[in-house]
């Protein structure tokens, strides 16, 4: 590695906490850092621990072996030219070394719902309830269940000579979006204990965060100092706040022989004298802690597995090399994997499948302030959103068959139903939730009625079927934004000013970039496919006897009426000289006719409510100037307003956001739709591209949120964003 390698890494909890870095081990973001704790799960992230600054002296000479960007320019020390190794199966690993000795050093931040010993030791035979609290099944949590927000760190040495290993701790008390800077008004306290510290800031006479960190060997030593003036170059190019000050409480040396281990951990609240010892073997069962609950959830059968690596120039196939859970991957036939009752070595797909579902686990959380489920949209600065949760949720636990988490992410924001309107964010405390969207109801009842074609669960559709009444009457009725059905022709329409309520939300000013306003083709096309689906379950509640049958055989007839008016109405939509939809209808009946990805959005839902001819121009013109190798650009390249790449300050950025940029999860919408009026037809889409930027670039293991619209399509935005993952999911098996 003779250069910086900023690729990323990035762990999570479940709980919204989550550790994040770089393969060289430089920081450049302000959300890198080992432990962002989520006070109030999943939100209040709270950067505690940075990093431990690492040194290792062999025979007299010391070695450095961090690297610092620093507000001067300069980079010291340069530890990454000692970097031998880094991988991020199972867990992240770094290995340093000389011609005399090798250090590693490997990460893992375990799942943080954990229930007590004692509901563990009376559970022990029972394996269905740890998989119903993993997987957010109803009904809640034990009440013995906790919330753990830690992570674990083991440094392994091996040389010819004694190594004497220093680490000096690297903390904070500052919100995951700000950076901290040295002040008179922030100070630490520490409390040492035998192998361990208890540290807590005092922030203008409150008290932050407590947290402690403890280890299995070595002695600490109290040596406060503040390191000034760090850089964060990624945050330089965003137009952000990009230089932060952390404190040093102390550092710890380690003597270590040849084969030794020092495992620490950093854990959240003050020490418990009752939580586990912490051994040399602590780390390894996390780990296997952490491949058991992946295993069991998603059924995969704990046997070899290979590690996959990124195609070479001169192959076009997919290598495998080492292994996955770090188990050694066997040769053994695939009779002979069966009788020994070992799963058979698999092919890359099914690595690549295993890393897309590991990538999806990590968007599931659980929300204290609802107690139940919920989806963190993008990894690092997102919290959880109602739409991105809705369009995610059939990848995210559908194709994977988590049903009992659809079903509780569907419970959830079905609870939450306001005015016809779901949830588009949750506060994080008590309080009201945000409703400025006008199709996270329409997607609500998409997800609900593709749940409903995966589990045939006529009884949860009984008892959600008053909310997607609701949502109707509300519709027709009219709601917030002046959302509301024309009677002239049964289209939905919104009119609202200052705001953006479709999934094109960026506001710059208080002025909304895309305003959509008046009638959104997607929204339409949501909205024929809801008239669908209730037509549908009024039958199907009839036939069950899950109601009045009588009232429900009307309703049903009443909602395919409003569909078929709806059908026809659709047809406003088309634009006969482009061949290809409008974008909107806005309120004064004016016509959007940007090529814009919206329409592609219309033909994918389950309920299509456009013809044979109609759909396979809009896919031509979209394959032509839409469609790239991660995704579909959000505008076409020759529109005016088309902006290739996303860069530069927050507003520069808000205004490429939906004018150009590629969004990776509308490739699921382009292959639905292209394999509806195109069966027999190759997909025009190869997928290298895009599994050599989940498995080699961006954050390791994930898939960025947007690319840029120009080649070579740099990935920008959240570095792992859940509908991206999700979209591949369902199209990927």
């Amino acid at each position: 590695m003779a250069d910086l390698d900023t690729r990323e890494w990035l762990l999570t909890n479940g709980l919204g906490s989550f550790a994040s870095g770089t393969v060289s081990d430089v920081r450049t973001r302000t959300y890198h850092g080992w432990l962002f704790a989520a006070t109030n799960p999943p939100s209040g992230r709270t950067l505690l621990l940075s990093h431990l600054e690492a040194s290792l002296e062999v025979s007299g000479k010391v070695v450095a072996l961090g690297t610092n960007f620093w507000g001067n320019g300069k980079i010291e020390p340069i530890g990454y030219q000692l970097l031998h190794s880094f991988d991020v199966n199972p867990v992240p690993k770094w290995i340093w070394g000389e011609d005399t000795w090798q250090l590693s050093r490997q990460l893992v931040m375990p799942y943080g719902l954990e229930e007590s010993r004692e509901w563990r030791a009376k559970e022990q035979g029972s394996r269905r309830e740890l998989k119903s609290t993993l997987s957010f099944a109803p009904p809640p949590l034990h009440p013995s269940a906790r919330f753990c927000h830690r992570i674990l760190i083991q440094y392994r040495y091996d040389g010819t000579d004694i190594g004497i290993l220093r680490l000096r701790l690297l903390i904070g008390d500052r919100d995951f979006h700000h950076q901290q800077a040295a002040s008179p008004g922030l100070q630490f306290s520490q409390m040492l204990g035998e192998q361990q510290v208890c540290l807590q800031a005092i922030i203008s006479g409150h008290f932050g965060t407590p947290w402690h960190l403890r280890w299995t060997q070595g002695e600490y030593q109290p040596d406060a100092v503040w390191y000034w003036n760090y850089e964060l170059p990624e945050e330089t190019q965003r137009g952000l706040g990009d230089r932060e000050d952390l404190y040093s409480p102390g550092y710890l040396t380690v003597a270590l022989r040849p084969g030794d281990a020092v495992t620490l951990e950093a854990r959240i609240g003050f020490p418990d004298p009752q939580q586990n010892i912490l051994t040399s073997e602590t780390f390894a069962a996390a780990v296997k802690a952490d491949q058991e609950r992946l295993c069991q959830i998603f059924g995969w059968n704990q046997g070899g597995t290979e590690e996959l690596v990124a195609p070479s120039e001169d192959k076009g196939q997919w290598e495998t090399r080492g292994t996955l859970w770090g188990l050694e991957a066997i040769g053994a036939s695939d009779k002979e994997d069966k009788e020994n009752n070992q799963c058979p070595i698999p092919n890359p797909q099914s690595l690549i499948w295993q890393q897309l579902l590991k990538a999806s686990d990590r968007f599931i959380v659980y929300r204290a302030s609802i107690t139940g489920p919920t989806v963190i949209a993008g990894y690092h600065w997102f919290n959880d959103w109602g739409r991105d949760t809705l369009i995610a949720l059939p990848g995210l636990t559908l194709v994977p068959q988590r049903f009992d988490l659809a079903k509780g992410l569907l419970q959830t924001f079905g609870r939450y139903c306001r005015q016809g309107l779901i949830p588009n964010a949750f506060p994080d405390a008590d309080g009201e939730p945000f409703y400025n969207s006008i199709d996270a109801a329409l997607w609500w009842i998409e997800s609900l009625g593709l749940y409903l074609e995966a589990t045939q669960d006529w009884q949860f559709l009984a008892e959600q079927f008053p909310v997607v009444q609701q949502i109707h009457k509300a519709f027709i009725g009219g709601t917030r934004f002046n959302i509301q059905v024309d009677a002239t022709d049964g289209l939905v329409g919104w009119d609202a000013s200052g705001v953006a309520l479709t999934w094109m939300d960026a506001v710059v000013g208080g002025q909304p970039i895309t305003p959509r306003r008046g009638k959104p083709v997607e929204i339409n096309a949501l909205w024929y496919s809801t008239l669908c689906w209730m037509s549908q379950w009024a039958e199907q509640l009839s036939k069950l006897k899950l109601g009045d049958p009588v009232r429900l055989t009307k309703q049903a007839q009443r909602y395919a009426q409003q569909a078929q008016q709806v059908t026809v109405s659709l047809q406003k939509f088309w634009n006969p000289q482009l061949n290809y939809f409008y974008d909107s209808i806005e309120p004064d009946d004016r016509r959007n006719s940007q090529i814009r990805p919206n329409a592609v959005l219309a033909l994918s839902l389950y309920h299509c409510g456009f013809g044979q001819q109609q759909g396979c121009a809009i896919l031509d013109l979209a394959t032509k100037h839409l469609l790239t190798p991660y995704g579909l650009r959000s505008l076409d390249p020759s529109d005016p307003e088309y902006i290739g790449k996303y860069m530069g300050n927050l507003e520069e950025r808000d205004r490429a956001y939906h004018q150009g940029s590629v969004w990776c999860w509308l490739i699921g919408p382009f292959i639905r739709a292209w394999q509806r009026f195109y069966p027999k037809q190759p997909l025009p889409f190869n997928w290298q591209p895009l599994l050599a930027h989940l498995l080699s670039d961006g954050c390791l293991g994930s898939i960025s949120e947007i690319f840029d619209g120009d080649a070579p399509h740099a990935p920008k935005g959240a570095v792992a964003q859940a509908w991206s993952v999700a979209e591949v999911i369902r199209h990927m098996k």
